[in-house]
């Protein structure tokens, strides 16, 4: 049995429902679950230079004794890395570490989309039925995330995949689809964390947060819309590509220290 308000997730590897372990759980529980908390997330944690500071501390010399005991705790697989664990200067570093190409292959398919990141994730079809996000009876629309209602309503119709990043996760994304890829567009916000503890109060934190937004135009797909948002300590969404045409699966770039979001509409 789970305890109450944990946050499961289905493991398609392992075939069985599983409960995520959440990195800073008493601290993230007690900012969204207590009344003391949540004026501290008004004042102060889900400002921007709350997430500096934090990701300013994961860039010190001294956070390089945080990665053993990280791996160790959360069971990640060194063989994945492109780099030695021992090789990292600092926490962030290692946070956003490479992988070796093998060990996320990308299905060649020239009809498929690939997942952009690492996560657990969420599909809907067809956004039409669906009629927005819904959290516990809250809801979300379109135009309120992308910041557009003009850019909402040409998806309106359109499917999506929602792809939620884990801190113990890689934090590299990458293209879903191949083709040519416009320059991102920022739209500027807060930083409250993208956990279900936190979405369970309020969905409408997806719409509030800093995201950038890139339009991909793929032969197989047409037009594809690539959302990075951003979340509570993380220290930046930073873009690797360079816009122009870009093949499925390469890297279009990496959040620094925190948990994070993609999406994928097309």
């Amino acid at each position: 049995m789970s305890a109450p308000n944990a946050i499961t997730f289905f493991n398609r590897y392992s075939g069985k429902l599983e409960t995520e372990a959440i990195y800073g759980e008493g601290f993230l529980r007690w900012v969204y679950e207590t009344a003391a908390g949540r004026a501290a997330l008004k004042v102060l944690v889900k400002k921007a230079g709350f997430s500096r500071w934090y990701g300013w501390r994961m860039d010190r010399a001294a956070s390089r004794a945080k990665v053993a005991p990280f791996i160790r705790d959360y069971g990640l697989d060194p063989s994945e890395f492109a780099d030695a664990p021992e090789s990292y200067a600092t926490f962030n570093e290692f946070f956003y570490r490479k992988l070796k190409p093998e060990a996320r292959p990308i299905d060649p398919a020239g009809d498929s989309l690939v997942f952009p990141a690492d996560g657990r994730h969420l599909a809907i079809p067809d956004l039409s039925k669906a009629d927005g996000f819904w959290v516990k009876g809250q809801r979300l629309g379109l135009a309120e995330l992308l910041g557009d209602a003009e850019l909402a309503a040409r998806y309106a119709k359109g499917s999506l995949l929602v792809s939620r990043l884990c801190p113990v996760d890689y934090h590299r994304f990458h293209f879903p689809v191949g083709g040519a890829a416009g320059k991102g567009r920022l739209i500027n916000g807060s930083l409250s964390s993208v956990s279900p503890v936190a979405l369970r109060r309020r969905v409408e934190i997806l719409a509030e947060n800093k995201r950038e937004i890139t339009e991909i135009v793929s032969e197989a797909f047409g037009r594809v819309l690539m959302l990075e948002i951003g979340a509570t300590c993380v220290g930046g969404i930073e873009q690797t590509y360079v816009p122009g045409t870009v093949e499925k699966g390469a890297e279009k770039g990496y959040f620094k220290f925190g948990g994070s979001m993609t999406m994928v509409l097309c």
